[in-house]
C-alpha cells in the first residue's frame, strides 16, 4: 500500500512541478511583453496551495494573518514549512542559500522572489536592508530566526537582528507556530534535520499516510521595543503554541487538504 501511495504522490508532485514551471515561464513571458513585472506573490500562494493538495497534507489553521503586511516569524522544522505557510497568505520567504541550488525547486523559489541567506556568511545586515525594502513596499516577509531546522519538539534560540527589519519598516511582527502531528503524536518523520537530502526526505514523507500540519497565528506585536525583549516575547509565544499543538489540543484533523479553524481570508489571484 505504501508503494502505491508513494508512486501516486510522486507522480502528482512531478506533474505539479511541471505545471508550475510552465506557469512560471508564462509569467516571465508576460513580463517581457508587458514590460513590467507581474506580482507573483498571489500566484505563489496559489501554487503552494496546490502543492499541499497534491502531497496530501492536512493543514489546520488557528488564528489568522494580520490584515496588512507584516514580518512573520515562525519556528522551523522542515522544508515543508514553506509550502504549508505560503499556502495561507502571500509571503516572501527568507531561506538558506542551499535551497537555491536544489533542482527545479531552487529555480522556482528564485522566480517567486525568495530571499536567500548563507549561514555564517555575514550577510544578515545586507539581507535585513532588502527585507526592509520589501516590507516598505507593502509585502509581507517570513523569517525563521532559529537559523536552522529542529526536531519540532521545542523552539531553538532565536537570532534577533533580522527582527529589527520590522521596526525599521514600521510594520508589526506576527509570531507563527508550526507543528506536525501523526497518530496524535509529534510526527518523527516530518523534521528535516542533519545531513538529510531533500529527495530522501520527500520519499519517506510520501510513503506514509498524510501528516497533519498545525499552524497557529499569534496576535501581532509592535517592533518598537528592545530587540532582546522582542525576541524573548516571540520565542515565548511560539513555544506556547508548540506546547498547545503537542498537548493534543488541536488533534481534530479531517480528510481535507486545507482546513482553517478561524477562516482566514485567502488572497485573490491578479
Amino acid at each position: 500500500m505504501s508503494g502505491i501511495r508513494l508512486i501516486t504522490r510522486l507522480l502528482a508532485f512531478a506533474l505539479f512541478l511541471c505545471g508550475t514551471c510552465v506557469l512560471t515561464l508564462a509569467l516571465l513571458v508576460a513580463d517581457r511583453v508587458r514590460k513590467q513585472p507581474t506580482d507573483k506573490n498571489a500566484w505563489a500562494t496559489f501554487c503552494f496551495r496546490q502543492a499541499c493538495r497534491c502531497l496530501g497534507w492536512q493543514v489546520q489553521v488557528h488564528g489568522q494573518p494580520t490584515s496588512g503586511n507584516a514580518l512573520y516569524v515562525a519556528n522551523h522544522i522542515s522544508w515543508s514549512d514553506i509550502p504549508a505557510l505560503g499556502s495561507l497568505t502571500p509571503l516572501r520567504f527568507l531561506s538558506k542559500a542551499e535551497v537555491g541550488s536544489w533542482p527545479v525547486i531552487g529555480w522556482l523559489a528564485r522566480q517567486a522572489g525568495t530571499l536567500f541567506i548563507k549561514r555564517g556568511g555575514g550577510q544578515a545586515r545586507r539581507i535585513k536592508k532588502t527585507m526592509v525594502e520589501h516590507l516598505q513596499a507593502g509585502e509581507s516577509v517570513l523569517v525563521f530566526p532559529e537559523g536552522t531546522t529542529s526536531s519540532g519538539l521545542a523552539v531553538l534560540p532565536m537570532h534577533g537582528l533580522l527582527l529589527t527589519a520590522a521596526r525599521d519598516a514600521g510594520v508589526p511582527v506576527q509570531p507563527v507556530t508550526i507543528g506536525y502531528r501523526r497518530n496524535q503524536r509529534p510526527d518523527p518523520v516530518a523534521p528535516f534535520v542533519g545531513d538529510d537530502s531533500f529527495q530522501r526526505h520527500l520519499v519517506r514523507l510520501l510513503s506514509l499516510p498524510p501528516t497533519c500540519i498545525e499552524i497557529v497565528f499569534h496576535p501581532p506585536v509592535t517592533a518598537d521595543q528592545p530587540v532582546n525583549e522582542l525576541s524573548r516575547h516571540i520565542h515565548q509565544e511560539i513555544s506556547a503554541g508548540l506546547k498547545r499543538i503537542h498537548s493534543g489540543e488541536f488533534d481534530t484533523c479531517e480528510p481535507l487538504p486545507v482546513r482553517t479553524a478561524a477562516g482566514p481570508g485567502l488572497s485573490r489571484l491578479p
